[in-house]
Parts: C-alpha cells; sequence; structure tokens
C-alpha cells in the first residue's frame, strides 16, 4: 500500500521534467515484446553494427582480466589509451597543434563524453543551435544542461544538411555553441571539407563552441569522412567525441572520449568523478587492443565497412521500384532517411507509417518524429543482408496499401 501511495504521489523533479524517452530504444523495445509473443520482427530500428568484436579485441580484454584489469581507473581513464587516442589524432592529420593526453577524457561511451560536454559548457540563457535532424538525445542533453536547443532545419535537397549561412541565421545574441555529426544519425548524410569549413570558421567568428560527434567517421563510403580536426586552425573552442562503439562494433562495451582544451576536459573529469567515475577498466584495454594494433584494426574495420556499403547499393537499388519514396542518399553510418510524407497530410506521416509497417508487416523502424522531422522515417541497415532486403521489400508494399 505504501509502494502504491507512494507511486501517485511522485512528481518529477525540474531536472527532468522535459526529458522524453529515447524514441530509438522505445522502437527496439517494443520490437523485442513482439518478438517475445512469437512474432517474427525485422528490426531495423536498432543502430547497432551485427557483427561480433573482432576476435583480437576480444582475445585482448580476456587478456587484461588475466592480468587484474578489474579495479577502478584514474577517472579520465587509463593513460595507455589517452596515449593510444593521441597517436591516432597525430597519425590522422599530422597537425602542428598536437593533442596530448591530457587533452582527452574516456567515459562510459560517446554518449556519456556528449552529455558531460553540454553540462560542462551550455547552462541556463544559453542556446545551442542544432542541424536537424539529428540523433534524438542531442536535444535531451542540452535540456538537460538547462539550456535551450534550437533545431536547424536541414535542406532536403542538400541530404538534410546544415550550411554556415543556415546556422547564422538561426543565431541569437544567446547562441553559445553548435552541436555537429558527420557522417550523420538519421540520414547517412557526411558534410565536405568545404561545408566543414565554413561551418567551423563561424564558430570561430561568433566566439561559439563546436561538439562535433564524429562516431561514424570510419564508416564512409568515399573513404574517412572529413573530422573538424581536419580544418580548424585552432582547438581553443572545440570538443571532438568519437568512441569505439560503431566502427569496431563494441557498442556493448561502452567506450567513448572527448578531446578539448585542457580546461574543458578537467571539467569534465570533476563531473564525471561525481558520477560515473572511471568507464569499465576492462572495455578501456579492449579498446586500447582496438586503437593499438593498427594492422588488425584496418582489416576489421574496412571487412564491417564494405558490407554496410554493399547492403547500402542494394538498398538504393531496391528503391527505385517505389519513385515515389524519396530518401537521403547515405553517404556513410548505416541508415536510410525515407520520406513518407504522402501517407498522410497531417504532418504525423513518418509516426503512422512506423506502426503499420510494424503491426501489419512485422518491421521495426523509427520514425522521424524521434528527429524533429515527422515526415520520415529512419531504416537501419545494421542487420544481416537477407533482413535488409526482405524489410526495405515490406516498406514499399506498406506505402503502397496507404498510398495506392
Amino acid at each position: 500500500m505504501a509502494q502504491a501511495t507512494a507511486s501517485r504521489t511522485f512528481s518529477p523533479s525540474l531536472n527532468i521534467a522535459k526529458l522524453k524517452e529515447s524514441a530509438t530504444l522505445a522502437v527496439s523495445a517494443r520490437a523485442k515484446a513482439l518478438r517475445a509473443a512469437g512474432r517474427n520482427i525485422i528490426d531495423l530500428g536498432a543502430g547497432e553494427p551485427d557483427f561480433d568484436t573482432p576476435e583480437y579485441i576480444r582475445r585482448a580484454a580476456q587478456r587484461a582480466i588475466d592480468a587484474g584489469a578489474t579495479r577502478y581507473t584514474a577517472t579520465e581513464g587509463i593513460l595507455p589509451l589517452r596515449q593510444a587516442i593521441a597517436e591516432r589524432v597525430a597519425m590522422d592529420y599530422h597537425g602542428e597543434d598536437a593533442v596530448s593526453p591530457t587533452d582527452i577524457i574516456v567515459s562510459t561511451g560517446s554518449k556519456q563524453s556528449l552529455f558531460n560536454a553540454c553540462f560542462v559548457l551550455f547552462g541556463p540563457d544559453d542556446e545551442v543551435l542544432i542541424p536537424t535532424p539529428s540523433w534524438t538525445s542531442y536535444y535531451e542533453m542540452v535540456t538537460l544542461a538547462r539550456a535551450t536547443a534550437v533545431p536547424v532545419m536541414g535542406d532536403a535537397a542538400h541530404g538534410l544538411k546544415v550550411s554556415a549561412a543556415m546556422l547564422e541565421a538561426a543565431a541569437t545574441p544567446r547562441t553559445r555553441g553548435v552541436m555537429l555529426n558527420s557522417p550523420s544519425n538519421p540520414t547517412g548524410a557526411v558534410y565536405s571539407r568545404a561545408e566543414l569549413e565554413e561551418i567551423v570558421a563561424l564558430c570561430d567568428e561568433r566566439g561559439w563552441w563546436l561538439i562535433s560527434d564524429e562516431i561514424y567517421r570510419d564508416i564512409s563510403y568515399r573513404g574517412r569522412a572529413t573530422s573538424v580536426l581536419d580544418v580548424a586552425t585552432s582547438r581553443d573552442r572545440l570538443v571532438v567525441v568519437d568512441g569505439v562503439a560503431k566502427a569496431y562494433a563494441m557498442t556493448g562495451w561502452r567506450i567513448g572520449w572527448a578531446i578539448a582544451p585542457r580546461a574543458v576536459t578537467k571539467a569534465m573529469g570533476a563531473l564525471q568523478s561525481h558520477t560515473t567515475s572511471n568507464a569499465t577498466t576492462v572495455s578501456q584495454h579492449a579498446a586500447l587492443a582496438a586503437l593499438s594494433d593498427r594492422a588488425a584494426a584496418e582489416n576489421a574495420v574496412s571487412s564491417m565497412v564494405r558490407e554496410f556499403q554493399a547492403r547500402r547499393d542494394l538498398l538504393v537499388a531496391a528503391m527505385a521500384r517505389e519513385p515515389r519514396l524519396r530518401y537521403v542518399h547515405p553517404e556513410g553510418a548505416f541508415y536510410l532517411y525515407i520520406n513518407v510524407a504522402a501517407v498522410q497530410p497531417d504532418g504525423a506521416a513518418g509516426t503512422a507509417f512506423a506502426a503499420h509497417l510494424l503491426e501489419r508487416h512485422d518491421v521495426a523502424v523509427v520514425p522521424g518524429a524521434a528527429f524533429l522531422t515527422p515526415e520520415w522515417i529512419r531504416l537501419s541497415y545494421a542487420a544481416p543482408r537477407e533482413s535488409v532486403m526482405e524489410g526495405v521489400g515490406r516498406v514499399i508494399t506498406a506505402f503502397g496499401e496507404l498510398v495506392p
């Protein structure tokens, strides 16, 4: 009885009053529930590679456990891992402004790195520009920091990307920063070097922080995608977030990191010391192996990327069967973003279509409302090839049912 009374009187604190459940996780949970009930669900909602973590990484983790890597580490992460990240940056960019291990903080996944960055950089009365559509958690992270997320709608004619001019037009005197993601979740669009140069230059000119989420950078179909580190002339107001989850198929290991000015990583470390403390010790050693054995890494990552690209090409060919379905041509990540506005005129077409697809055709996708673009859906092709092709066939069939 006491428990029931407590639940009736619970009122969330102002810290989370505006927080929304992750739509991508909600779709995955619904798909799992239907599968448990006996339905043969094709789950194309999750943003998780369907490959096993490469064997050389798994074996390194086993050796680390046997060697006693089971205790606390420094909050900012083990030094060898931070050194490996710094060396990776040096090899990739050859910049004069070398990254030091003190400029790096390791966290429990890139999601925590992004949250920590928002929490230490932004606060009440600040506005943060977010190219839209973007990953659903960006908006919530900014809100949790008591700042205001300002969606800046991308141009459908250019892969739903934003330009520096579009960001500038959306800015106010309260603008404090920009959150950028390339390759993009949910669209698969990739910002060119020229596009990034203009955005970086604008942020420098205005004194804005630029948080660049580069978790999909290695999953790019025209060579490695350009990083803001390739074009930035200064890192004074730059935070680059990356990790091993997507490219190395290590989602469950939960290792990400941020590269930022030392004052920022120190503040992020102080915050992390009072929340999660260090990332899982054995996972840090697994990530160290992932980055250190560059030959094995190149072989494993390139193999996965080739398969993603093959699936992408098959999807694009299949979509030609229904020319009324428009989509963003993915150049990276593993998502196909499809416009289903013709399904219904009230602006909620994506949600209606996703529900119909799941309940009538046993295929789970994420409605675009999760990314503030409610006329779209996101299909993930991080699933076995036969499931992906069967799933897109059902998408086309369902669209034909709803839009004769």
